[in-house]
C-alpha cells in the first residue's frame, strides 16, 4: 500500500512540475477554447448567460488529471483571462491541484471551467496563489436556463464522458504556472500584470480569447 501511495505521489509530481514547451502551451490554449465552445454550444446544458456574461474572469483547465489511487491526487493546467479595459486580458497560465472533485468523475480526465463573479474574486486570482473556499468563496455552478443570484465569488463546473455539471471545487488551490508563463511570454511576468491588461496577448491565445469574448461579451462589467 505504501508503495502504491508513493508511486501515485511521484506520478502527480511529475505531471505537476514538468515545464511545457511552446507547442504544448499552444495546444492547451486551443483545447481551452474548444472546451468552452463545447460547453456553451450544448442546448439547455450550458453555463447560463446570466452567469458567464457577469464574469470578471474566466478560467479553463482542459483534460485535468485525476489519479484515483488511494490518495485521490488531482492536478491540472489551464489559463485564466480577466476583463481589462474594454476587452479581455492576455491569458495567465495556472495550475489547479487538490480538493474534492466529486466521486462521479473519479479516476478520469475532466475539463474544468471556473467563473469569477466579482472584483474581490478577481483580485484573489491576480494574487497568483489562492485556495477555493478559503480566500475565495466557491460553489458548484448552475447549468441551463437558470436564473441565479450570485453570492459566491467563484462558480465551478466539470465536463467528462459528455456530461457537464456544476462541481464544488472547495479545497482546490490555484497557483501561477511560472515555467509556462516564461515559455509563453519569453520572460517572468506576474499574474497581476497579465490579468490586469498590462501584457500583450500572444498570437497563440487568439482563439481562446475570442471564444471567451463570444460568450461573455466584451464590455467591462461594473460591480
Amino acid at each position: 500500500m505504501a508503495r502504491a501511495v508513493g508511486a501515485t505521489l511521484v506520478l502527480l509530481a511529475s505531471v505537476a512540475w514538468s515545464a511545457d514547451n511552446q507547442s504544448d502551451i499552444t495546444q492547451r490554449l486551443d483545447a481551452s477554447a474548444r472546451v468552452l465552445d463545447e460547453v456553451m454550444s450544448t442546448p439547455n446544458k450550458s453555463i447560463p448567460a446570466g452567469v458567464i456574461t457577469r464574469a470578471t474572469c474566466v478560467a479553463v483547465f482542459p483534460a485535468t488529471v485525476q489519479v484515483a489511487v488511494l490518495v485521490g491526487a488531482k492536478h491540472g493546467k489551464g489559463f485564466a483571462t480577466c476583463r481589462a479595459g474594454n476587452g479581455w486580458s492576455a491569458p495567465a497560465p495556472l495550475t489547479i491541484a487538490g480538493g474534492s472533485w466529486g466521486a462521479q468523475f473519479g479516476g478520469e480526465s475532466v475539463d474544468l471551467v471556473m467563473i469569477i463573479t466579482n472584483e474581490h474574486g478577481m483580485q484573489q486570482l491576480m494574487s497568483g496563489k489562492f485556495s477555493l473556499g478559503t480566500e475565495t468563496s466557491v460553489t458548484a455552478g448552475p447549468v441551463g436556463n437558470h436564473e441565479w443570484k450570485m453570492n459566491e465569488e467563484a462558480v465551478t463546473y466539470a465536463k467528462a464522458r459528455g456530461v457537464f455539471a456544476g462541481m464544488n471545487l472547495t479545497g482546490s488551490s490555484i497557483t501561477q504556472d511560472e515555467d509556462d508563463t516564461r515559455a509563453l511570454y519569453g520572460s517572468p511576468v506576474s499574474v497581476s500584470e497579465i490579468l490586469g491588461g498590462r501584457t500583450q496577448a500572444p498570437a497563440a491565445s487568439q482563439s481562446f480569447l475570442e471564444t471567451v469574448e463570444r460568450y461573455a461579451g466584451q464590455s467591462k462589467i461594473k460591480d
